[in-house]
């Protein structure tokens, strides 16, 4: 089985997200959601706007746009925006996001980079040691994300939770951060 990099943001939200989800295939119905629909728009125009531009900030040389990457190794599998590959011989996940800035990467984009770098890793056998996320409400600010080892251990543990969730059906407790409640998908049928 393989679950999607989509699959641990959702999990890293709340855990039953995966529950609601995988073990009694109750989707989300997450399409009503603006930010959703606007972050869709973003990741198909950035398929087709300004393909050839690379960001020599970065100090990159050459990207591929939209590469959809599966790993039966990491049992992982998801399309990162853009693949970096920069002047140091090392490449790195680059991800759009509708979101702002607010001075922190939050955890739910930190591993998701970093399982983007694993799925890099493998597919083009370049080193990952960064990522870089655009925040696109935030006059399109980029923030760089360092990968160590424990960062890549801690993102497949995280695999690992959900797939011994989807494996053996167990309800796992929700998020603590109850506001995140309020607006959720599942909140009628979630005790």
């Amino acid at each position: 089985m393989l679950i999607t990099v989509s699959d641990v943001i959702e999990y890293l939200f709340c855990p039953r997200f995966i529950f609601f989800m995988h073990c009694l295939n109750i989707p989300q119905r997450e399409e009503r959601y603006y930010k959703v629909l606007r972050g869709r728009e973003l990741h198909e125009s950035r398929e087709k706007v300004n393909t050839s531009y690379v960001r020599k900030r970065l100090r990159c040389v050459r990207k591929e746009v939209a590469v959809y990457m599966t790993s039966h190794r990491y049992r992982i599998k998801g399309e990162v925006d853009e693949v970096l590959f920069l002047d140091d011989g090392t490449a790195a996940p680059m991800d759009y996001k509708y979101a702002e800035y607010n001075d922190v990467v939050h955890r739910t984009h930190k591993y998701q980079l970093a399982l983007y770098g694993l799925l890099i890793m493998e597919h083009f056998g370049a080193p990952v040691n960064r990522g870089f996320i655009c925040y696109t409400r935030s006059d399109h600010h980029v923030e760089e994300v360092i990968f160590r080892r424990k960062d890549y251990h801690a993102a497949l543990e995280i695999v690992n939770e959900i797939l011994r969730t989807v494996q053996y059906g167990y309800y796992p407790e929700g998020t603590k951060q109850k506001a995140r409640c309020v607006d959720c998908t599942y909140r009628n049928i979630c005790d």
